[in-house]
């Protein structure tokens, strides 16, 4: 919430549900009521999910999905939209229908993988988010191998890779790219905000010994998108959600939530050690 202002600002998250809670439609409202924003959404699909592995995916029909984006959007005053899991090249188009008229910030998610190595985009739709999508994305937050997909590459190893696969992906239309370095190697993770004239932020962190890391990316998508509604710039919107991410993984394990990969803490500001 902006000072002096005594109503929630609205963030619009465009995902599939994740029955198991860590991650989705369901990180995604998490995420951003503990930043101070009031989460809207649209459902996109229905997983059948929980920290072992995705059993069950069902698309909603896309009438039905654009009928939420229309009513969210002919009702509330979004004021960011954070996308998330699309499934599927039609449900791309839809929501890329739907968001014509919107003209406020969108953080892109290109969900393609979860946490349990099961695929969560087709294979044929990476090429509809990379044309309907991507150019319409303020700021596009691929991992590296969602970055190295989406334009059929190496995965990037080198701080030099990563600053010019995220350049290339705004020579295709995304404003700007936050390559996360989560999937990299070494002690430390190194996450590059760039754009076509180079890196605009960098935001490191000590690499966290824990397994509970299920949800990070839909957890900083959305965050990032509570801090545009709130009115930040897109860099302190970053610096502001890596933080929060921070903090949520280094209280993940004292959740203790499922046999597998477990959810990170989102509400960590609020439940006591």
């Amino acid at each position: 919430m902006q000072e002096g202002s005594d109503m929630a600002h609205i963030a619009l998250t465009i995902a599939g549900s994740d029955s198991g809670g860590g991650a989705g439609i369901q990180a995604d409202l998490k995420a951003m009521s503990a930043l101070g924003v009031f989460g809207a959404s649209v459902i996109t699909a229905v997983t059948a999910q929980n920290t072992q592995a995705v059993t069950a995916v069902h698309g909603i029909p896309l009438d039905v999905i654009a009928a939420q984006i229309d009513a969210v959007l002919s009702d509330l005053d979004v004021r960011a939209v954070k996308i998330g899991m699309l499934a599927t090249p039609e449900i791309i188009q839809t929501v890329a229908d739907g968001l014509s008229g919107f003209a406020g910030p969108i953080v892109l998610d290109p969900v393609m993988i979860a946490k349990s190595g099961d695929a969560l985009l087709a294979r044929e739709a990476v090429q509809t988010l990379r044309e309907v999508l991507l150019p319409r994305a303020t700021v596009l937050t691929p991992n590296l191998p969602e970055a190295a997909c989406l334009l059929d590459r190496l995965v990037a190893e080198t701080p030099e890779e990563m600053v010019a696969q995220g350049h290339d992906l705004c020579t295709l239309g995304a404003g700007a790219v936050l390559m996360k370095g989560g999937h990299g190697k070494g002690d430390t993770c190194h996450d590059l905000l760039t754009d076509q004239n180079g890196i605009i932020g960098e935001f490191t962190a000590p690499r966290q010994d824990t397994r509970n890391t299920h949800g990070t990316g839909c957890t900083l998508s959305s965050a990032i998108a509570a801090g545009l509604a709130n009115g930040l710039p897109l860099v302190d919107a970053v610096a502001q959600a890596h933080d929060y991410l921070q903090g949520a993984i280094t209280r993940a394990d004292e959740l203790q939530v499922g046999s597998g990969h477990g959810p990170v803490h989102h509400f960590h500001r609020v439940w006591p050690a």
